[in-house]
């Protein structure tokens, strides 16, 4: 594996996010910290109490198990989209509430229906299961979803994170079973790529603060359950790794330019282009990963101006 840049340049990073960094632990993960990491998952069992905003918790059977969706939609009788909302955390930690807690109000935002979904996390659960637990919650959306007033011609996939590696996941294997038609993927600063954590040539610049190649690395060994970087590897586990691109959703993909993933999304993005899938490619200079949490930083409402203006053309046919 090649070294980590060696200095980490501050200055690079905007200076409405600099302060934002404290927020972050600098931890190595393993797999003796995981239960506490996961612990501190906030908002995991609270309610979201948003004014004209109805909250709903299904329980979802799965192959050897269950998983909890958690339900958010504008209290009102229409029939209205929905989005499937994939929490990030590195295939490891992170929960369906902790994306909740920060993302609910974009179903009103959005006119839309939030299916936050609480799949089963690596290592315990391995590739294929939370992918897996993403597809039954999308069935679950076209099927069952409209109890809630889900109309299943348009739903969205959106993920962050590791979150967004599985909505990638997710579009392809949508594609290819061919049950259920996706409107379009929203991808936030998506883990696609299990061969970065193994570039002989790595970008100096990008990981250096919040999500690095040596955490990059345990996440996606714990999901993958083999080392990362070797031949064989799914596609549908690592998306980058798709030949394929044609018949894809339409795609909306938003990253900091000081990310890790930088590059793997950037190629992605020009891979779908080659493959004729619609693209918007957004790359907000100065950020850094999970800095979309921050809302404050101006470059962070533009990113969140711009990604909700980006659903809700997916959403109504128009991306």
């Amino acid at each position: 594996m090649a070294p980590e840049p060696k200095v980490e340049d501050v200055h690079r990073v905007d200076p409405q996010l600099r302060a934002g960094l404290a927020l972050f632990p600098d931890i190595e993960l393993t797999c003796e910290i995981l239960p506490d990491l996961r612990r501190a998952s906030f908002g995991r069992d609270e309610k979201i109490a948003i004014a004209g905003l109805s909250e709903h918790r299904v329980s979802l059977p799965v192959a050897s198990g269950s998983i909890d969706l958690f339900v958010c939609r504008p209290e009102s009788a229409e029939v209205l989209p929905g989005i499937c909302c994939l929490h990030g955390g590195g295939f490891v930690s992170g929960s369906a509430m902790q994306m909740a807690a920060q993302r609910a109000g974009w179903a009103l935002a959005l006119n839309a229906v939030l299916v936050f979904v609480d799949y089963r996390l690596a290592p315990e659960h391995p590739f294929p299961q939370p992918l897996e637990d993403c597809y039954a919650a999308l069935r679950w959306m076209c099927s069952e979803g409209r109890e809630f007033g889900i109309d299943r011609t348009r739903i969205a996939l959106w993920g962050i994170s590791a979150g967004g590696g599985l909505a990638a996941g997710l579009a392809i294997l949508a594609r290819d079973r061919g049950e259920f038609q996706v409107a379009c993927q929203h991808l936030w600063s998506p883990m696609l790529d299990d061969r970065t954590t193994t570039a002989a040539d790595p970008h100096a610049y990008v990981g250096q603060f919040v999500w690095n190649r040596k955490n990059n690395r345990f996440g996606w060994h714990c999901y993958l359950g083999q080392e990362p970087g070797t031949p064989g590897v799914s596609h549908y586990a690592a998306p980058s790794r798709l030949r394929a691109m044609e018949g894809l959703p339409p795609t909306y993909l938003a990253v900091g330019a000081l990310d890790l993933f930088l590059e793997e999304n950037v190629e992605y993005a020009r891979r779908l282009l080659r493959g004729g899938v619609p693209v918007e490619l957004h790359v907000h200079p100065g950020v850094y990963h999970g800095a979309a949490s921050i809302s404050e930083a101006d470059v962070i409402k533009r990113w969140e101006r711009d990604s909700r203006n980006a659903l809700n053309r997916g959403l109504r046919g128009y991306l």
